[in-house]
């Protein structure tokens, strides 16, 4: 006896090298493990169920797989865009008002956004994720967290942009027994839904001797590291003056380029880089919204899926990208690098769907239990309703359309269903694990409190969004 049969729909795999799309088929779920997937009429023969799901004119697929944001941060959505400076200018004067609350609040919204479009399982990476995570348990989301760990003082001092970051070893362990201390009291609880991962901020926010005993860590609890490799020009610049090599040079002198690493942007990446990181068995998170609003640049996924499928997208962090929403990635993601290699054949649709589901599960090393629909998988399943204007019609033959249509019109607002572990957490568009309503309003008040405080500093920083308010652009 089934659990849940979902029947009727048009089901998409992901297995095989391609999407794996039957046409009337049928997913089968027993406790939190995915027993059958195939044709309707042959499963609904062998197979009773405690509840029935009809998904004609839907489509049945994995969850999304969200492999970087920082929802931490998510209080401070659209305060820092169109401008050259996004964090000294945009987000510090604000970030240094936030409280642990605001932190908690914001990310809680950040959450339920993302699983309500389709995402199921969230690396998330931020600091005071020992608090946060408590919001993945509560709304039900598989959670792939860590604590962003560096030695990086609050206070910077008198330096001007191009000097050496002053690193402070007393605030690295500080950090670093925060994150060993999330890994002691998650790593594999709610049953196996929460894992924990080691946090360092980038390779030019952390010693040698700290990413070494990071490296040394992920070896012992044997669990991967989740790293901003080469994510601007700031930080080329500080491994060359520290160092004297770039930072995946220098990566792979002193072992940590390997495949427990999530290298996430690689902006500054070089192709020659970019390769040797893909040679190594790394993975590489790509977040194509947030980097193109942040800096304007497409960072080099094209090399890097040459040599491997390691590749995952992210949707970095609210006030980065604004949203985080995989279906937004997926076309972003697309799109721009179309632009970029001025060739329309890269990128297929079929191919940034894998990179939001089975290509990313096996970067975040996860592919033995999600991305897929396949027996024996944890049920992480999504249905999304193609009855939307911006959707219809299904075409099966002799073109089939809705790989294109999934990545190219939706929007996740058509994500009806979401499945986690077999619980169903989302049914007809309604959250049924946390009260969404309530966590809304947190939120705005906790804003608009922030707000308050911060408004001081903004003024006075003559902020590029400030002058713009100003002058009534906005």
């Amino acid at each position: 006896m089934l659990d849940i049969l979902i029947y009727n729909g048009t089901v998409i795999t992901m297995e095989g090298k391609g999407v794996g799309v039957i046409e009337n088929g049928a997913v089968g779920i027993k406790e939190n493990l995915i027993e059958v997937v195939g044709d309707s009429d042959e499963v609904a023969k062998a197979y009773k169920a405690h509840r029935y799901i009809d998904a004609a004119s839907k489509v049945v697929m994995p969850g999304l797989i969200d492999a970087h944001m920082h929802t931490g941060i998510a209080i401070l959505r659209g305060l820092s865009q169109d401008t050259d400076n996004w964090m000294e200018k945009g987000l510090w004067p604000f970030v240094k008002e936030l409280t642990l609350e605001d932190h908690i609040t914001g990310s809680l919204v950040n959450i339920i956004e993302a699983v309500k479009a389709g995402t199921t399982t969230c690396c998330d990476y931020d600091s005071h994720m020992g608090e946060i995570v408590k919001n993945h348990v509560a709304v039900g989301t598989r959670a792939r967290v860590c604590e962003t760990v560096n030695e990086m003082p609050d206070e910077m001092g008198n330096r001007t942009v191009g000097d050496l970051y002053p690193l402070d070893p007393v605030i690295g362990q500080k950090k670093l027994q925060a994150n060993i201390e999330l890994l002691e009291d998650w790593h594999e609880k709610e049953n196996g839904r929460i894992t924990c991962l080691l946090g360092p901020q980038g390779p030019d926010m952390v010693s040698a001797e700290l990413l070494l005993e990071i490296k040394r860590l992920a070896e012992q609890y044997d669990t991967k590291i989740h790293m901003h490799v080469a994510q601007g020009d700031r930080e080329i610049n500080q491994m060359v003056k520290r160092y004297g090599k770039r930072s995946i040079p220098y990566l792979e002198e002193i072992g940590c380029l390997n495949e427990r690493l999530l290298a996430v942007h690689l902006t500054e990446a070089t192709r020659e880089e970019t390769q040797r990181l893909a040679k190594s068995g790394a993975s590489m998170i790509l977040c194509s919204g947030s980097i193109g609003i942040i800096d304007g640049i497409v960072p080099p996924a094209a090399d890097f899926i040459e040599l491997s499928d390691k590749l995952a997208l992210g949707s970095d962090q609210a006030p980065g990208n604004n949203c985080n929403n995989m279906f937004n990635e997926m076309k972003f993601t697309a799109i721009l690098n179309k632009c970029k290699a001025k060739d329309p054949r890269v990128f297929p649709s079929w191919k940034v769907l894998r990179m939001a589901t089975i290509d990313s599960a096996r970067a975040i090393g996860l592919e033995n239990e999600v991305g897929s629909l396949k027996k024996g998988k944890k049920a992480d399943v999504i249905i999304v309703d193609f009855n939307n204007p911006s959707l219809v019609p299904i075409i099966q033959e002799p073109i089939r359309n809705i790989v294109p249509n999934l990545v190219y019109s939706a929007k996740g607002s058509e994500v009806e269903t979401v499945i986690i572990d077999g619980r169903v957490v989302v049914d007809n568009k309604i959250l049924l694990t946390v009260d969404e309503k309530e966590a809304v309003k947190a939120a705005q008040m906790a804003a608009k409190n922030l707000g308050k405080r911060a408004i001081d500093a903004v003024v006075g920083l003559e902020t590029p969004i400030a002058n713009m308010m100003a002058e009534g652009y906005l």
